[in-house]
This record gives C-alpha cells, sequence and structure tokens, in this order.
C-alpha cells in the first residue's frame, strides 16, 4: 500500500517553505511539492531580488529563494529530518478527495495520499506585452526599474520621473497614491493601446495632480538593457515619455486551478475563499500566501497565513489522536 501523509505542502515560495517549516516542527510529517522548473519560473519568487520590506533580507541577491534554500537544507539536515518528505523539482498535477483522503498526483506520475493539504501556488503579475512579446520588459523587471507592488516597492520612485502602465481605475490608483506620497516630478500613465476605466473621482484627482493619461501603444523601451537603467518609452506616431521608473498595473495570474479542481470557492479575481485559518470550504484543503483571498500579497502575510494553517492541522491531529488515547483507557 501507498504511505499516507499526514500533510501535503503544496508551492516552494515564501507561504510553501514556511507553511512545511512549521509542520515539521509541530512534528507533523509532510511532503512537500515544490514545484517543477517551469512552475519556478512563473513564481514570484523567481523574479523578486531585492527585498527591501523585510528585515534581514537585504544581505541576499535573491531576497526570496536564498533564504527559502537555507532554511529547506536546515530542515532537510536536522532532527526533523526523517519528517520531511522533499520532493525536490516535482510539482503537482491534479489533486482528487476520497474517503476524506487526498489523492496527490505529482509531475512524475506517482500519487500520494495525505490527510491535509496546504496548497501555496500563489500568482504572478501580468506582464505588458510591447510588439506582442513581454520579453523587452524583462530585464527592467529584473533590476527593478519596472515595479509592481506599492506596498513592497514604492519608495523606488522618489524623485523620478514614472509611469504607470495599465489602463484599470487600478492603474490610476496607483499613479494617484504614488504622487500623494512622493510628488514626482513627472507621472504618465500608458495604456498601452486600451481604452481607460477610469472611475470620474480617479479622473478628476489625476487632472487635479496633472498625471497624464497616453493611450497611444507602446512601441519601444528606451533604456540600457544590461543594467536595467530605464529611460523612457517610445509611443505610437513617436511620441517620447521620458521615464526613470515604472509601475505595471496589469493586474495577477491566479494559479488556482488544484483548489477550483476540488470545488474549492472562489472570488471575483480568483483568490480562493477561506476561514480565518486558512481553510476552504474543503474539509482538509487550506491556502497560504498570495492564493488566499483577502490577505496582502506580502512576505510577512504569506509566512502568517502558512503558520495558521500548519498550526490548525496540528491541533485537529493531536486532537485525533488525544480521543484514541482516551477511548483505550
Amino acid at each position: 500500500m501507498n504511505k499516507k501523509y499526514p500533510i501535503c505542502v503544496i508551492g516552494g515560495g515564501s507561504a510553501g517553505v514556511m507553511a512545511v517549516l512549521r509542520t515539521v516542527l509541530n512534528n507533523d510529517e509532510t511532503i512537500f511539492f515544490p514545484g517543477t522548473p517551469k512552475d519556478r519560473k512563473k513564481s514570484r519568487e523567481m523574479w523578486v531580488k531585492k527585498v527591501e520590506n523585510m528585515p534581514g533580507h537585504l544581505e541576499y541577491k535573491r531576497g526570496i529563494e536564498q533564504p527559502n534554500k537555507e532554511s529547506l537544507k536546515w530542515l532537510a539536515e536536522g532532527v526533523f529530518k526523517d519528517k520531511f518528505h522533499w520532493k525536490k523539482s516535482l510539482g503537482v498535477t491534479s489533486i482528487s478527495k476520497e474517503n476524506n483522503t487526498f489523492q496527490v498526483l505529482d509531475s512524475s506520475g506517482e500519487t500520494h495520499e495525505c490527510d491535509y493539504v496546504i496548497l501555496c501556488t500563489g500568482v504572478t503579475d501580468v506582464q505588458p506585452h510591447i510588439q506582442d512579446s513581454i520579453k523587452d520588459i524583462l530585464p527592467y523587471a529584473n533590476k527593478q526599474t519596472a515595479d509592481y507592488c506599492l506596498r513592497c516597492d514604492g519608495h523606488h520612485v522618489f524623485g523620478k520621473e514614472l509611469s504607470i502602465i495599465g489602463d484599470s481605475n487600478s492603474a490610476a490608483w496607483v499613479a494617484i497614491m504614488l504622487y500623494e506620497r512622493y510628488k514626482n516630478p513627472s507621472i504618465h500613465i500608458l495604456t498601452n493601446g486600451k481604452t481607460i476605466q477610469f472611475s470620474e473621482e480617479s479622473k478628476k484627482l489625476l487632472e487635479i495632480y496633472k498625471i497624464d493619461v497616453h493611450e497611444e501603444e507602446i512601441m519601444q523601451i528606451l533604456g540600457e538593457v544590461k543594467t536595467g537603467t530605464l529611460e523612457g518609452f517610445v509611443l505610437d506616431q513617436g511620441k517620447h515619455i521620458s521615464t526613470e521608473i515604472c509601475f505595471i498595473s496589469l493586474g495577477m495570474i491566479v494559479y488556482n486551478e488544484l483548489a477550483i479542481g476540488l470545488g474549492a470557492e472562489v472570488d471575483q479575481r480568483g483568490f480562493v475563499l477561506t476561514n480565518i485559518k486558512g481553510e476552504t470550504n474543503v474539509e482538509g484543503l487550506y491556502i497560504a500566501g498570495d492564493l488566499r483571498a483577502n490577505l496582502k500579497k506580502q512576505i510577512y502575510t504569506a509566512w502568517d497565513s502558512a503558520v495558521d494553517a500548519a498550526d490548525d492541522i496540528n491541533l485537529k491531529i493531536r486532537r485525533e489522536n488525544r480521543k484514541k488515547v482516551l477511548e483505550l483507557y
């Protein structure tokens, strides 16, 4: 018979690593799938280099990936190593549930049985297409002259000429909030050929703050690819927009397929709905990190949600074991 694991953690970002740290240190045997190389290439963990809003992470060249590797290595070599089953370079292709047991099919074709699942597959940011390709923006994203998160990286814009790429009301509010915080010398919104979807309030504030909106398609990025130094954008009809840093506000891709496949409820944006401990409407299925609805998309909230899920599962395991002990006496 296949071995049955008490807990399965899926996803190797901040939430996944904290979830497996907490479950194993709770002395609960855990099987861990960090994802295939293809999975990890799509993750925020691989995109983020500098992490400036987490004490202790500034020393790392890759502020999420490197400390995660250290934590997993410590688990694999430590006193609880027999409780830690690390399926390196493997992801999960599907999950089903039968007779209160989860059947987890990994990317090698093997099936594993688990009592509980903590799903930490996360999200990624939608990239702007320049001439039908996202390749042109990647050098600047990797050097953080193209940023995505106000809370993580808003301070990078201080004193710089700024452009926001996006056409939604959220993009307008990114521009408004950054202006209100940092009073940039210039701010432009580039819709890249899309029609604006701004509210009347947003339009009024953009006018007051002298934030210009350009609906022409972006034809070219000006800058130094090797260093990631951004100089500006060339729009259709040859219009030049001088820019030292840009924020991309095009929404997120939510990796919720495994949760939806089990029947978990999601909100209108695709984030998975849970109770306060992270458990979904599917009993035994927990969500931690960016995938979870109504949660800040930050490292520290990912950690917190992972700890909540791990500790709640541990409580249920201990209660079940306690019940068995009491029945014997």
